[in-house]
């Protein structure tokens, strides 16, 4: 559009046409029809001309053009667009074409329509400049892109989503994978953006998900914070200020960090194959150290050079124990004298089955309560559910025997019940087999079996297994046992004979022809055997007949 004014005032300064031309950038004929109307009008250097007088004086040909034209509705296009994301000028276009016209009115195509609504956006579109304090904000949301999960064993494909936590003032970032979005992964991403950050800032400013508010009225305007986010915020002393609904400026900076992540981290790892989740955050720990360390902004600095010298000194210090999020559950001890308590089931003292007990649940405890007396506490579980933590204090004693079934360790223990030569035998049985296993069938029919109703004789039959040196087996001992009928059949354990040898000393007994071994143990020497005369064969013979009386 040519500027008038411009070319009045240059020939009021005495300049040429062409000197006009060419700093106005318009035509001689411009200039022309500009001396013109000064010269008619009889206007001078002093007149004051108002824009209205310019534009009296000088009618734009375009705007009679446009005047049969008919004009559209740009606020209301510009509305839609903000109210429904996926409204497009097209649509708005098309909408504005079918609509019926006055008499006489064209319809602007499609391409003067886009140029329409960009100056309209110019100029009444304003956007204003946010400016954050050092340490004050953080804002947290979800990544709209997903990075797959494969699982090696079944092939099932799981879709994990990114945490994006960011701090606006220097921009820096983190980021962690999860595989879901509900309130334990929500939670747990917060405490490690704090970890991360090395300090709290003083607010938190998260988007409108149910795991950070919900209304207290349904329909209703109002939203307040989940009473778990409220107990991170109490513990780590911030505060929870969720943006407005539908105002996406109010969190530019994480909705930018989103666009950060979704580009140069997930765009990076998306053509590659993860099967664990822990190594899909350690590449995303890699991405996201590259883009806080590694990438200069238009200053010449990092987002973590600036976040050291001028963000990370304003924020509030870590408390002194890690945030666990705490859940308060009554369950009933079953008569195994388990509580089952989120798919798990914990071990209670027996004494305790069949009661209503308390159970609070963190991250990594799970303690049981009698009312307000601690009763006791185990490690929680996690991953698969329906497994078992017993502690050994709790089992009655009629339990104690079932600790470590079919095992080496539980086979012996039960024979110890019978006695020690069972013991011996059950382990020549285990040690027989190459394969140990092998052998527990054998041992389980020898003491569930034939030790069922016959302890006793199940332990004399091993004993006299074990002095006949025999090979231990089921059929073996069954024989010993049907011949043990009494108690005067029982084997006894074999005593080693005493010794007959000599003894060094020896202490001659004068006239007696004996010689002392010990006390009270004589031996006769030979001298006392010797047949010399009749008497002595008469007494010999003596002593054989009353011997063999």
């Amino acid at each position: 559009m040519t500027d008038y004014r411009r070319i009045v005032v240059l020939l009021f300064e005495g300049r040429s046409y062409r000197d006009v031309v060419e700093v106005v950038g318009c035509s001689h004929r411009d200039v022309s029809r500009v001396r013109k109307v000064i010269e008619e009008r009889g206007v001078t250097a002093t007149t004051v001309v108002s824009e209205q007088d310019l534009a009296g004086w000088f009618p734009d040909g375009r705007r009679l053009v446009s005047a049969t034209y008919e004009q559209p509705d740009l606020a209301a296009v510009l509305a839609g667009m903000k109210a429904q994301r996926h409204f497009t000028l097209l649509m708005a276009w098309r909408r504005y074409a079918d609509t019926t016209t006055s008499v006489g009115a064209r319809k602007y195509g499609y391409a003067q329509f886009c140029a329409l609504f960009a100056d309209y956006v110019r100029t009444n579109d304003l956007v204003a400049t946010l400016r954050h304090e050092p340490g004050r904000a953080m804002l947290v949301d979800w990544a709209g892109d997903t990075v797959d999960l494969v699982d090696a064993a079944s092939g099932e494909v799981v879709r994990a989503v990114l945490f994006v936590a960011v701090l606006p003032y220097s921009g820096v970032l983190f980021c962690r994978a999860y595989l879901d979005m509900k309130s334990p992964a929500w939670l747990d991403a917060h405490v490690r953006a704090f970890g991360f950050f090395g300090g709290v800032s003083q607010i938190v400013v998260p988007d409108n998900p149910t795991t950070s508010t919900h209304q207290r009225v349904k329909g209703e305007a109002e939203r307040v914070v989940n009473v778990r986010y409220q107990q991170l915020a109490d513990h780590y002393q911030t505060a929870i200020v969720p943006a407005r609904a539908r105002k996406p400026r109010d969190k530019a900076a994480v909705e930018n960090a989103v666009n950060v992540v979704n580009k140069r981290v997930i765009g990076y790892l998306e053509g590659e194959v993860w099967t664990t989740l822990a190594e899909l955050n350690e590449a995303v720990e890699e991405r996201v150290a590259e883009v806080n360390h590694d990438l200069r902004r238009a200053d010449g600095t990092t987002r973590w050079e600036q976040f050291v010298v001028e963000e990370q000194p304003l924020l509030a210090a870590l408390p002194a124990s890690r945030f666990e999020e705490v859940e308060w559950k009554e369950c009933k001890a079953g008569r195994n004298y388990h509580i089952s308590c989120d798919y798990q089931r914990y071990s209670v003292p027996y004494r305790l089955a069949g009661q209503l007990l308390r159970v609070r649940l963190t991250a990594t405890r799970a303690t049981i309560f009698d009312g307000h007396d601690l009763v006791c506490e185990h490690r929680r579980l996690t991953g698969r559910k329906g497994q078992y933590s017993t502690l050994a204090e709790h089992v009655p004693p009629q339990h104690q025997g079932i600790d470590g079934l079919w095992s080496r360790r539980w086979f012996t223990d039960r024979a110890r019940s019978f006695g020690p030569a069972t013991v011996q035998v059950i382990e020549q049985i285990l040690d027989r087999h190459a394969i140990e296993a092998q052998g527990y069938l054998d041992c389980q029919n020898i003491l569930s079996g034939l030790g069922k109703a016959n302890r006793e004789r199940l332990e004399a039959a091993c004993q006299e297994l074990l002095n006949n040196r025999g090979q231990a087996s089921y059929t073996m001992l069954k024989r010993l046992m049907a011949a043990i009928n009494s108690d005067a059949n029982k084997a006894r354990k074999i005593t080693p004979a005493p010794s007959t040898r000599k003894r060094s000393s020896t202490t001659g007994v004068g006239g007696t022809g004996s010689v002392e071994l010990g006390p009270d143990v004589y031996v006769r020497d030979a001298s006392h055997y010797e047949l010399t005369s009749a008497p002595a064969l008469s007494n010999l013979a003596d002593g054989q007949q009353g011997v063999g009386r």
